[in-house]
């Protein structure tokens, strides 16, 4: 449906000779300001309203949402997120902040000299705010990247959405790319492989390497979402660069939330089973998440290791996600090359400097008031 007129924002006066700039624009999940109940809620409330989180009639899912899960879920998840909370913040919000530091880094190292944003898709700072930041630093065209190896309806769309929610508004708004997934690209696999191996080398290789994605509904396997296929395309893509025999790894889905059925097998009912099915020694990795966050840190890492110790495993190990490494920072910068590939690369300052001069003498001769 088109946006009324009346929506339509007024724009600042446009001008011939103001140099204009390439944007990337880095977005995750969020996270709440604090490990609070209050905090919890209001990050709850905004994250279990998105509809395509909640795939649930809002007449029906609105009174279960404000006086069942608000009144219970907050506490007990700030009670989770203190146990993983550190002295600089939220686990996610400080490796993604380090991301974004050294993605631009690494980029201006290469030459490229784009404005790097990080929005979060719930939470501060939002994808509206980070877009006018972009737009005030003159930025006329910008590279989305949602922070999600697998592409979900759930996630990468959600941000799809907010995006354009905000275009919409816009009278002149920025040109705009969006990456889709990046669940087989070659870095990305490339990058978690070593990552493993590294981590091998340190510790004798386990009986068996778990592979957790975070789950979805089962339904929304079977209206299309292409998520449980990108999940298992990235656990035999990695699988295989490893050397791994197809007994030493298996895939499951952690953080079922409500009754429905979910993605299977369960990560949690993998776990339990596995003792008693000969395996001793357990590693396991999140290739869903580019940095650890609750559900790595506090589910796997934590809750998933008591499980499997308690019936009957010896060793557990959770290997972290790739963060702000080395391997992480490379594998993302190159995904934000390819990206921008076809886009026409920015001159160097003062050749700028001189084409806007000459395009607004040139306007000004046309008619042009500035």
């Amino acid at each position: 449906m088109p946006v009324s007129a009346n929506l339509i924002g007024r724009e600042p006066d446009f001008y011939h000779d103001v140099p204009e700039k390439t944007g990337v624009l880095l977005v995750n999940l969020g996270t709440p300001d604090e490990p609070s109940a209050f905090a919890l809620r209001k990050y709850l409330k905004e994250f279990l309203s998105d509809p395509r989180v909640v795939e649930i009639p809002s007449i029906v899912w609105w009174p279960i949402l404000n006086f069942i899960i608000l009144t219970i879920r907050p506490k007990k998840s700030a009670e989770k997120y203190a146990s993983v909370w550190t002295n600089e913040g939220s686990p996610l919000r400080v490796h993604s902040e380090k991301q974004l530091d050294k993605v631009k880094r690494n980029l201006l190292e290469r030459g490229i000299d784009v404005e790097i944003l990080l929005a979060m898709r719930y939470g501060k700072t939002s994808i509206s705010d980070s877009i006018d930041i972009l737009r005030k630093k003159n930025v006329n065209k910008i590279l989305v990247l949602p922070l999600y190896p697998q592409f979900s309806a759930s996630t990468t769309a959600t941000v799809f959405d907010k995006v354009f929610e905000k275009l919409i508004k816009l009278r002149n708004p920025p040109a705009v790319r969006t990456i889709k997934s990046f669940h087989d690209d070659q870095n990305y696999v490339d990058s978690i492989s070593k990552q493993v191996l590294d981590f091998w080398k340190s510790t004798a290789k386990p009986d068996l390497l778990l592979f957790s994605f975070h789950g979805t509904p089962v339904r929304s396997l079977y209206k299309g979402d292409p998520y449980h296929c990108h999940c298992l395309k990235t656990a035999r893509l990695i699988a295989e660069k490893i050397g791994l025999r197809d007994e030493e790894w298996k895939v499951s889905f952690q953080s079922r939330f409500g009754k429905a059925e979910w993605l299977k097998p369960y990560t949690t009912q993998v776990i339990k089973n596995l003792p008693r099915n000969g395996i001793r020694s357990l590693h396991v990795i999140c290739p869903g998440f580019v940095s650890d966050c609750l559900e790595t840190l506090e589910e796997i890492a934590m809750e998933a290791k008591d499980d499997f110790l308690s019936v009957g495993g010896v060793e557990f190990k959770y290997i972290p996600c790739l963060n702000d490494s080395a391997l992480g920072i490379n594998m993302l910068s190159e995904i934000v090359i390819k990206g921008l590939a076809g886009w026409p690369s920015e001159p160097h300052a003062q050749e700028i400097l001189d084409l806007k001069e000459k395009q607004k003498t040139l306007a000004l001769k046309k008619g042009a008031t500035n």
